[in-house]
């Protein structure tokens, strides 16, 4: 995907919006994982929320250049 995103005139570029999406994936993935009670097994809380974000992001940038 090449260029900018264009909403109501104001131009974004694609990796701004990949981020906003990962993070709301991200936000439901944590309270799953909270639920579930997998951080009591996680060392570094906020190291693991940053790389979960990292990796959704990762992923939604190779299906985003996959599929458009």
């Amino acid at each position: 995907m090449i260029g900018e995103i264009n909403i109501y005139g104001v131009l974004f570029p694609p990796l701004l919006i990949w981020i906003f999406f990962a993070l709301l994936l991200s936000i439901a993935v944590r309270r799953v994982l909270s639920l579930l009670g997998v951080y009591r097994f996680i060392w570094h809380r906020p190291l693991f929320d940053l790389c979960l974000l990292i990796m959704l992001t990762g992923l939604i940038s190779l299906a985003a250049n996959h599929y458009f």
